[in-house]
């Protein structure tokens, strides 16, 4: 990225000399690592590669490849199917490319079928392939296939297109349910191409899963028997992952895991907020502490990317700094980038990335994923981002030109946060968690079952995905016995009117997105996702968008839309939620010591919200709150629960609400143990506190004071049973966590905020290991060191 005019060309190594002599920053630096650079490993083209294609590779610059993308290529050569598991920025693209493109050169009439989680991703890698068939004079096209897809283009598509990019819910809905219409692709059907194959874990996997099942039955009724190729960023299990989407053996998956391509020095630095009340454990903001050091580098001239956490945050970080670098840095050098912004307008801002025309980008997750934003020499994360391989994923947005780029991790007062900042090595050394699925959800498994049907008659006999024959039979009988489907001479079929794709959401929400409209004005300002509406478009809210205010003055809840007016408060609204739980079905029970009880099972988790807060801009201070007046959102999940004794609660000695403000503090130290424990992300777990009683209508002692940790994903992603079934050895890291942290009456990082008694504080960390050395008593360790919390949480 060039400098620009605008900003101090001191570059990046002054910023962080600067730092490291400050005051205020080199005290708060807990980790302070180079990660020294790697050199590339470069083969020469291959000798097989057609001239054509060779002469367009020459023509951009590119004489020889990375060794894991010549690995790749010849890999698919022999017709086996591949997964790439490469850091950010390691040239995965070309894997891709080469292979189909080279084919598509043998056989103009071969057909291969690019599927990206999202349509900006589709669109960024449409425009370089394009490019690089026309270098190669293919007379092929590439089609990008989705809901914003004009119906010539569609046409285009089904009828010319050599390559097909689309998204999963496209296929799903668009494509599959229609295959005939889709003939000439499917029968020529040579490769299928399935990039960030890591987003596709959880709820949103397993659907996924069921679609790739689906388009491989499709291909085999038109005769096509496609090359699989797949990536992903770094993970766990790549290889295992990849086989389980596609429903194949691991053993016929070829795993490419060592990256050719050189990686630039990089400086990770985690920032630990000051303390600004020792007492209580509170810390500095770590957004304003991450908008500081980010106007630092922009100033410094250092093009930037910050990650926040969610909208609101990406929007407040994003006026804070434009306020910080003015006059020096015009506002529009510096956007947003997040969910909810129109298609146009996302796409302008990563074309002004590419060419440099931006120093700074604050971001939520929707840039983690790898669209070309260009060169940029610093990553800013505020906050840990709920997971390893997430982080690095972002980091590895920077440093594309092989120069120094930094790494900067600021901790928020969350218990993970803290545990990293005591001990940073962690992140360094810490193995990538895993991505998981669970096709054999009954609940999704039928679904898609019902959707395949439709799609193509089936045989018994006849498997489904992973699921054995005798095993897809007997869900095809059930289906049969509620005359879904009707079996005749051994086969299966389609007997009812409804078309089955429309009634299966892959990310288990509305498919309806709300749409933000500029009320005086009657023009279309954003769009947000149904779920999110209720707790950023109530009426009065106040939505930000690209450093703007505006006041949401009516909710149209039934025709999904919300007018909006320019305003400028002082504030901003945060939304406050009541979650109600009640279980529907135990999966497992047990005891634990003392007659404390322990299960897991499914629950409906009813979120409600009852007002909002105006929070100060700059000061954070509450300036008063709003009562809002919307339905219920319900979520049928998985949960882990713990229910406490009547006995203990009525013989605690600070009597039955300290027991209970207790057992929500425990809530907080057990959910930061088990993100780390199970590596999943925090963000993935919820706690809530209530009665364990099913449907809270078989109740044994009255009501059953029950602390829940309940997966957010709906349906569940299995981590509920992991809980339980690891539940000592995650009460027992709870314990230690809660009796090593250095605070004196409780703090964020360990059981949450304390409670109040009149004047003084009153101490939830005593209260929260009375209540534990009920449950498990031994004798505590004296107080330890702040470092020395690390051992009681890594798994």
């Amino acid at each position: 990225m060039p400098r620009t005019p605008w900003a101090s060309p001191q570059g990046l190594s002054s910023v962080l000399d600067r730092w490291r002599v400050s005051r205020t920053v080199d005290p708060c630096l807990k980790g302070d690592v180079l990660l020294h650079p790697e050199p590339a490993a470069w083969v020469p083209l291959p000798t097989c590669l057609r001239p054509r294609l060779v002469r367009a590779l020459e023509s951009r610059g590119v004489n020889h490849l990375y060794k894991h993308q010549a690995e790749a290529f010849e890999a698919t050569r022999r017709g086996e199917h591949v997964v790439i598991a490469t850091p950010t920025a390691s040239g995965k693209s070309l894997c891709f490319h080469l292979p189909v493109l080279d084919a598509m050169q043998s056989d103009p009439d071969v057909r291969a079928l690019y599927l990206f989680p999202t349509k900006a991703l589709a669109r960024d890698q449409e425009t370089g392939l394009l490019e690089l068939m026309k270098s190669a004079g293919l007379p092929s096209s590439a089609v990008v296939y989705d809901g914003d897809t004009p119906s010539d283009a569609r046409h285009a598509a089904r009828d010319r297109g050599g390559i097909v990019i689309t998204n999963p819910d496209m296929l799903h809905s668009g494509i599959l349910p229609h295959h005939t219409s889709w003939a000439k692709t499917f029968q020529r059907l040579a490769f299928i191409i399935v990039d960030e194959l890591h987003v596709y874990r959880g709820v949103f996997g397993s659907h996924v899963a069921h679609v790739l099942a689906r388009l491989l039955r499709v291909a085999r009724f038109h005769g096509a028997h496609p090359t699989i190729l797949a990536a992903t960023a770094t993970i766990g299990n790549p290889r295992a992952h990849a086989a389980r989407l596609f429903g194949v053996d691991p053993s016929t998956m070829t795993l490419i895991d060592e990256s050719g391509a050189p990686r630039g020095a990089r400086q990770f630095l985690l920032f630990n907020p000051p303390v600004v009340n020792r007492e209580l454990g509170i810390r500095a903001s770590y957004v304003k502490q991450a908008v500081k050091l980010a106007s630092d580098l922009v100033l410094g001239g250092v093009p930037t990317l910050v990650f926040g956490h969610s909208r609101n945050n990406v929007e407040v970080m994003l006026r804070y700094l434009r306020e910080k670098v003015a006059p020096m840095v015009p506002a529009a050098r510096v956007m947003a980038y997040r969910g909810g912004y129109l298609p146009a307008e996302r796409r302008e801002i990563e074309r002004k990335l590419r060419r440099g025309e931006l120093l700074c980008v604050v971001a939520t997750s929707a840039l983690e994923l790898g669209i070309d934003i260009g060169d940029l020499d610093a990553v800013v994360c505020a906050g840990y981002p709920g997971s390893v391989a997430s982080m690095w994923q972002r980091f590895g947005r920077g440093g594309r030109r092989g120069e120094l780029s930094l790494c900067l991790l600021v901790a928020s007062s969350a218990p993970v946060d803290q545990y990293l900042a005591a001990d940073p090595g962690f992140l360094l050394g810490a193995p990538v968690e895993e991505a998981r699925i669970d096709p054999n959800n009954a609940e999704i498994l039928v679904r898609h079952l019902k959707c395949a049907a439709f799609e193509i008659p089936f045989q018994r006999g006849d498997a489904f995905g992973a699921l054995p024959p005798t095993e897809t039979a007997s869900a095809l009988e059930f289906l049969a016995r509620h005359g879904v489907v009707h079996e005749a001479g051994g086969t299966f079929h389609w007997t009812e009117d409804v078309f089955p794709a429309s009634h299966v959401s892959l990310r288990a929400v509305s498919w309806d997105n709300v749409v933000i409209i500029n009320a005086e004005r009657d023009r279309s300002l954003a769009e947000l996702d149904w779920r999110s509406s209720h707790t950023m478009l109530h009426e009065q809210a106040i939505y930000q968008h690209d450093g703007e205010c505006w006041e949401v003055v009516r909710f149209d809840q039934p025709n999904r839309k919300a007018f909006v007016r320019k305003v400028v408060p002082d504030y901003y609204t945060e939304a406050m939620t009541y979650v109600q739980i009640a279980v529907l079905e135990e999966g497992a029970v047990a005891f634990v010591p003392r007659g404390w009880g322990a299960g897991w099972g499914e629950v409906s988790v009813i979120e409600k919200v009852t007002g909002y807060k105006k929070i100060k801009f700059h000061t954070h201070e509450n300036a008063g709150y709003g009562e809002v007046r919307l339905p219920d959102m319900q979520m049928h999940t998985t949960s882990f629960w713990l229910t406490v004794p009547k006995e203990t609660l009525d013989s605690f000695p600070a009597g039955r609400a300290a027991a209970i403000d207790a057992l929500i503090g425990i809530g907080r130290a057990l959910e930061a143990v088990t993100s780390l424990a199970l590596m999943c992300d925090p963000r993935d777990l919820g706690t809530a506190w209530g009665d364990s009683s099913r449907g809270g209508t078989e109740r044994r002692n009255g009501f059953d004071s029950t602390l829940f940790l309940y997966e957010h994903c709906p349906g569940g992603t299995g981590l509920a049973e992991r809980i339980f079934e690891q539940r000592d050895s995650l009460l027992r890291r709870t314990r230690m966590l809660v009796s090593c942290c250095p605070c004196e009456v409780g703090c964020p990082a360990c059981v949450g905020p304390v409670t109040t008694t009149g004047d003084a504080p009153s101490s939830r960390k005593a209260l929260v290991l009375s209540l534990l050395e009920d449950l498990e008593p031994s004798p505590l360790p004296g107080r330890v060191s702040e470092g020395s919390v690390a051992s009681h949480l890594s798994p």
